[in-house]
């Protein structure tokens, strides 16, 4: 039976320039932080880690600082890697407010069959790379040769298997970068 341990990194340390440079990962939707509503989803991990800035509110999980801070998603993958043991991880940003648990277990399932990896697309069915999981040796490999800066250029030549949501209301997907996507979630989850 293959070893069902996953690993969770959450990328939390961007800039949110169009978010006036706010904290976005603490932004409330529905009364709860983005970033707990992440952690939440993720409570079967065996270890969840978040690169980015400190979240003592957050206890059980390993935050970890890229270096140097706030330097990009492949900076921040290379970092939260290091602390992962598991031989499947999933990768996820730190303001999906409609996550669940369900969509993580989904991501899993499909990146086990597939063998190497899955993501989210979204409605237009483009790929939303900080919403899928991945056999973590494999993104090892990807990441040590890799010299840009781009995390679709990183994981789109690993081939992975695609997960739609339909007609979900709620798109696991669906990021807040903007004040109107947060106000759209906030309407939502009220």
């Amino acid at each position: 039976m293959a070893d069902e341990t996953y690993d969770a990194v959450i990328l939390a340390g961007g800039r949110a320039r169009r978010l006036g440079g706010a904290d976005k990962p603490g932004m409330l939707v529905g009364g709860r932080p983005l970033i707990a509503r992440v952690v939440e989803a993720v409570a079967g991990a065996g270890r969840t880690v978040i690169v980015g800035p400190p979240r003592p509110d957050l206890p059980g999980t390993i935050t970890i600082r890229e270096d140097p801070p706030a330097s990009g998603p492949v900076p921040a993958l290379r970092t939260g890697l290091t602390q992962v043991r598991a031989p499947w991880m999933v990768l996820l940003a730190a303001d999906l407010p409609f996550l669940r648990a369900g969509h993580v277990e989904e991501l899993l399932a499909q990146a086990r069959r597939h063998g190497r990896g899955t993501v989210l697309v979204d409605g237009d069915g483009r790929e939303q790379w900080l919403a899928g999981a991945w056999c973590t040796a494999a993104l090892r490999d990807a990441v040590d040769g890799y010299p840009g800066g781009s995390l679709g250029g990183l994981l789109g030549p690993l081939g992975p298997a695609v997960v739609g949501s339909g007609d979900d209301p709620r798109p696991p997907w669906f990021d807040c970068d903007t004040p109107a996507e947060l106000a759209f979630a906030a309407d939502l989850e009220s």
